[in-house]
């Protein structure tokens, strides 16, 4: 299965925030790392390998208002989504919250299973939006357009639909093997008619496209009985 996906929470409120990060990581489904200031959130986000699938953001912050950290965030291009926490839900604190970027909203006191709920919803618009970029090695991977942007060789890969699909599943797994029969539901369903030599073929394929040598690969290995995702793989050679 894909690996929890990483989400920053920021609150001042430490039993609130260390709660959700808990309920968050529950079932697996999510993996919470915690921001109590501004400045810590963005220590977080600007450290190196740093990778976040959404921020969960509380207004009032003791060093200044999430939604002037959010706009901020967005300046410098982030887009994962952001879902502000407000302990107001007066018509104009939600107004200036979306202005500043932020994709979605709570008011504090809140269910955690609401919030899970909207959390899941604006990744899967996310996951399928043009805003969805993800770094894979030297490469710059944009699923909806099945495109790697190589930028120091000015090269373009285009991908096939499965190729994409199989990238991005890859890439969830945070590093992990995932197997090939796991691997080949997730990408073509449970249909009966498709065998691991057609991923097989696939994945000889996608290493032809992304592997500097396709015999020896670094950045798609196989592993565990299946295949593993080494997305920090090639980056210095593109440097």
């Amino acid at each position: 299965m894909a690996g929890p996906r990483p989400v920053l929470v920021v609150d001042d409120d430490e039993a609130l925030r260390q709660t959700l990060a808990e309920q968050l990581a529950h079932d697996g489904e999510f993996a919470a790392t915690e921001a109590g200031t501004t400045a810590e959130a963005l220590a977080h986000l600007s450290a190196e390998d740093a990778r976040f699938d959404a921020i969960v953001l509380d207004i009032g912050l003791p060093d200044g208002d999430g939604r002037d950290l959010c706009a901020k965030l967005r300046k410098q291009g982030l887009r994962m989504p952001i879902l502000m926490l407000t302990g107001a839900d007066g018509e104009q604190d939600i107004i200036r919250g979306l202005d500043s970027g932020a994709n979605d909203y709570i008011a504090k006191p809140f269910r955690v299973s609401e919030l899970m709920a909207r959390l899941r919803a604006q990744l899967r618009v996310f996951d399928n939006s043009e805003d969805a970029v993800f770094s894979v090695g030297p490469y710059t991977f944009r699923p909806s357009a099945k495109l790697l942007l190589d930028a120091a060789r000015n090269r373009k890969i285009r991908l096939t639909e499965k190729e994409a699909a199989i990238l991005k599943y890859l890439y969830r797994a945070n590093g992990r093997p995932v197997g090939r029969q796991i691997l080949l539901n997730e990408v073509w369903g449970y249909n009966s008619a498709v065998t691991t030599h057609t991923l097989e073929t696939h994945i000889y394929r996608l290493r032809q496209k992304i592997e500097p040598d396709p015999g020896n690969a670094r950045l798609l290995v196989t592993e565990g009985g299946g295949y593993r995702l080494d997305p920090t793989a090639g980056r210095a050679q593109a440097a």
